[in-house]
């Protein structure tokens, strides 16, 4: 397959993205290739596309299985296994924020659980005991916010963001532009 310039810098871009959220380049290159695509792709060719060692590829597409990214199809009348990702933007970002909260957040919640309910708990100073509880709090409202948010249909999700934007500008004063007219914390009360 051969990109053309725009489908090429999306790629390129993904790559560069994802290595700044951890994720290796090859792997987000696939990703991008395969959504832009937006039909199933043999690994050999998406090799070919991107320009890269067939290895690299097959470690890649195995990472993208585990984060459930793309799955494997098989086309009538062709032995090799096709990659395919999700399509839907919106289906793709509830995948991602899901399996980075499994990966990521929810581990972090569960260790503040642990420290809290600890029997050595008590017996560390004051500050350090509100510190990690309100850290935990925060973690779980956190947790509880973005689970009902995933729930949220797309047109649901994005009115909620827009009336969120929406009561940032209300509580700014009417103009966003504007610094220093936020409300301080706990004054929207």
């Amino acid at each position: 397959m051969e990109l053309q310039p725009i489908a090429q810098r999306f790629v390129l871009h993904w790559g560069e993205m994802g290595s700044r959220w951890g994720v290796n380049r090859t792997v987000s290159q696939i990703h991008a290739l395969l959504y832009i695509a937006g039909q199933p792709m043999p690994a050999d060719e998406i090799a070919a596309t991107l320009n890269v060692a067939r290895s690299n590829v097959s470690n890649s597409l195995k990472e993208l299985q585990n984060w459930n990214l793309i799955r494997v199809v098989h086309l009538m009348g062709d032995r090799r296994d096709h990659f395919e990702t999700i399509t839907d933007v919106w289906q793709l970002f509830r995948t991602i924020i899901s399996e980075r909260k499994e990966r990521e957040f929810d581990p972090t919640v569960e260790v503040l659980r642990d420290c809290v309910s600890h029997p050595a708990f008590a017996q560390e100073k004051q500050d350090v005991q509100r510190r990690i509880s309100e850290t935990l709090q925060l973690m779980e409202t956190l947790s509880a916010w973005g689970d009902e948010m995933l729930r949220l249909s797309p047109a649901t999700l994005v009115k909620v963001m827009k009336l969120g934007a929406r009561i940032q500008k209300l509580l700014r004063g009417g103009n966003s532009d504007t610094p220093g007219t936020a409300v301080a914390d706990g004054d929207a009360s």
